[in-house]
């Protein structure tokens, strides 16, 4: 052997998966060296391959298991991107401080309820990546002393509202993977937990910035102009919705027609506009891809360590002894998992799991608020929340990780708690 070959047994055994896991996730939430989150994800993927920990067959597989959520996020990133190159979100936030007539309340609730348009039928990361800059625009145009109330409703709304469609979240196309349910019996479970995880969101943020939303705010806002692209994407939105919301009824998986409806918005609105293509595809965070991408091969070689069916097996235990601390234990540890290791790894294993381990639909829809909720604990805890940190600093604005954590520790845990124990009324 010779003097730089690697040992055997340094190579050999699950701890070495699970190492090169961790290690691989951290640098996805810490970012070392200020590099993208990708490299990390799909790092720590090519040492599994390049390792034999993982056979490039299976790593491939894993790959392709990701191929509605490639679609998906290509089809939402270019709705997301004509939106804000057309101005429709600036359009949108400017007319909430407009109807918000001075009052620093009123324009919390009115950009409050766009957010959770936007995330409802455009996915949490377009709430922070793409309408966080346009509630920074209005907010400085508003003359508000205090910019963060505002903002951080792009923050807590992108996770508290992103289970009400399998659309509002690409988690929710992980965890259900090829057994979506359609889109009644989806709102059948998650119809009573959005509502209570939206409410008690709002109130509790109204609560805790109530000192900064006492004074008053500016009437007299010059509210942009939306052009006839504009409108023609916010048709193609609101189009796109429809078919999305179709095939979700008819059981159809949502990656292909949300990748064609999103594909045939751009031909049209960039046609009227007459431009290039090349600046909206500049623009797209084309690095999600290759992120979730290196994401489903970590989770393949967990796989390969026993992991899913230990915790499956665990988990079909518990549900037989009781389905509703099955539900409690699984959503709980998941929300606070989730803010360790990120949402998206999480998720990908959770789904892995829930789907082994044929629970009951009550513990399925705990699971997936776990993973969708619980990231509102932390700034780590959710690519959306990651995201809207890097619109922040784009904005010159700083928050700290201990600040969001001390709010996230008031707002989350409750909302967690009233969506949990709403899914057991509709399940």
């Amino acid at each position: 052997m010779g003097a730089l070959a690697v040992p055997a047994w340094l190579i050999q055994g699950p701890w070495t998966i699970w190492g090169i896991a961790a290690v691989a996730t951290i640098g996805v939430i810490v970012r070392p060296f200020f590099w993208p989150e990708f490299i990390w994800a799909v790092a720590g993927a090519a040492l599994l391959v390049g390792l034999r920990l993982l056979p490039l067959s299976d790593a491939l597989a894993g790959i392709a298991k990701g191929t509605d959520v490639y679609l998906f996020l290509t089809g939402m990133m270019l709705l997301a991107e004509l939106a804000r190159q057309e101005g429709l979100f600036d359009w949108l936030a400017a007319q909430a401080a407009r109807h918000a007539r001075g009052s620093a309340t009123r324009l919390f609730t009115l950009v409050f309820a766009v957010g959770t348009l936007v995330t409802i039928f455009l996915s949490n990361d377009a709430t922070a990546v793409v309408l966080t800059p346009a509630v920074a625009a209005v907010v400085r145009a508003a003359k508000a002393k205090q910019a963060l109330p505002y903002l951080f409703i792009c923050a807590f709304i992108a996770n508290a509202a992103s289970f009400v469609l399998p659309i509002s979240n690409p988690a929710n196309l992980v965890i259900y993977g090829s057994h979506m349910p359609p889109l009644f019996h989806w709102l059948a479970a998650y119809a009573l937990p959005s509502v209570l995880s939206i409410a008690a969101t709002w109130l509790l943020l109204r609560w805790t910035q109530r000192a900064d939303l006492r004074d008053a705010i500016a009437s007299d806002i010059d509210a942009p102009s939306l052009t006839v692209c504009g409108k023609l994407t916010a048709c193609g939105i609101a189009l796109t919705a429809i078919v999305l919301l179709t095939a979700s009824a008819l059981g159809i998986p949502l990656g292909l027609p949300t990748f064609l409806a999103g594909l045939a918005t751009a031909i049209l609105v960039l046609a009227c506009a007459r431009s290039s293509p090349v600046p909206v595809l500049r623009n797209i965070a084309w690095g999600v891809l290759p992120l979730v991408a290196g994401l489903f091969v970590l989770v393949e070689a967990l796989e390969k360590t026993g992991i899913t069916n230990d915790l499956a097996s665990w988990l079909a235990g518990l549900a037989h002894q009781s389905t509703a601390m099955a539900a409690w234990a699984s959503g709980l540890v998941l929300a606070v998992g989730c803010n360790l290791v990120n949402n998206l790894p999480a998720g990908l294993l959770a789904g892995r799991v829930v789907q082994v381990a044929h629970v009951p639909e009550s513990v399925r829809a705990a699971v997936l608020i776990g993973v969708d909720l619980g990231p509102n604990l932390s700034v780590t805890g959710s690519l959306a929340t990651i995201l809207w940190l890097t619109a922040l600093r784009r904005e010159d604005i700083q928050v700290s990780a201990w600040r969001f954590l001390k709010l996230g520790a008031m707002v989350m845990p409750p909302a967690l708690i009233l969506a949990i124990a709403g899914a057991f009324v509709l399940n």
